[in-house]
This record gives structure tokens, C-alpha cells and sequence, in this order.
């Protein structure tokens, strides 16, 4: 038998928050009334939540804001862990205010607990948009 802690995939996430497929989501309502018992642990990682926003955004046209406010509702889940859970928290908030990306985002604020400022890139539009990072084209720079 294995030990009762469990690595959460991006599909039941997915299969929760859109209730596409009402018994698979049902499924996963019952796995996460066991989390929050203390019956069993789970875990999560920034990838997962990167392929959570993207696919909402990209495939079910759901809005930043409501984007945001998924992912705030999966951070605060009882009995699931979920990895750098306060960059995440913020990141959101960030690519729902800003209108920029996710991913954008949470890179600026990983650079910014890392002290980095600027981030070599071709594509400076959603850079530019988040405070303290300098966005720079790989031949700018000496």
C-alpha cells in the first residue's frame, strides 16, 4: 500500500474547476474532503499551476480575474501543499492586474527574491509591465 501522501495532477484540477466531466469532478470533490480530513496529504507543484492557468485562459476562455481567484481557491485547500505557494499567490495576482502572463509573472518575482533585475528576452512586452524588472534583447547587453 502507498503511503498516503499524493503528487496532484494538472487534469483533476482541471476536471474540479470546470466540472466538464461532472463525475470525475465528483471524484476529485471526494479527494479533496479526504485532504481536509487529514485522511490522506497532497501536493502540488508551480508547473501544474502554470498548465492550470494556461489551459483555462487558452482553452476554456475563462478571464484573468476569474483565473486568479481558481488558483487563490486551490492555494487555500486544506490538506494540499502547494509548491512556493506565496510567490504563486502573488504571481497571480500580478498576471490579473497587469494583464500579463503567468509565467511572466512568477519569473519576475523569482528574479526578484533572487536579486536579479534584468531578464534577457525577445519579448519585452509583458516584462516591461512588472515593477523592478528590466526587460533586455540578448544583443543589448555588454
Amino acid at each position: 500500500m502507498p503511503k498516503d501522501d499524493f503528487f496532484v495532477d494538472t487534469n483533476l484540477f482541471l476536471r474540479y474547476l470546470t466540472d466538464d466531466i461532472p463525475e470525475q469532478a465528483d471524484r476529485v470533490e471526494r479527494l479533496l474532503q479526504r485532504a481536509k480530513a487529514a485522511d490522506i496529504s497532497l501536493f502540488t507543484n508551480v508547473l501544474v499551476i502554470a498548465e492550470i492557468v494556461w489551459t483555462l485562459e487558452s482553452y476554456y476562455h475563462r478571464s484573468k480575474v476569474r483565473i486568479r481567484d481558481d488558483i487563490l481557491g486551490i492555494l487555500n485547500t486544506p490538506g494540499l501543499a502547494v509548491e512556493e505557494a506565496a510567490l504563486v499567490a502573488d504571481a497571480v495576482d500580478l498576471y490579473a492586474r497587469l494583464n500579463v502572463d503567468f509565467v511572466d509573472a512568477f519569473n519576475a518575482l523569482w528574479m526578484r527574491q533572487h536579486e536579479l533585475e534584468s531578464v534577457l528576452t525577445f519579448d519585452a512586452k509583458h516584462y516591461a509591465r512588472l515593477p523592478g524588472v528590466v526587460p533586455l534583447a540578448p544583443d543589448k547587453i555588454r
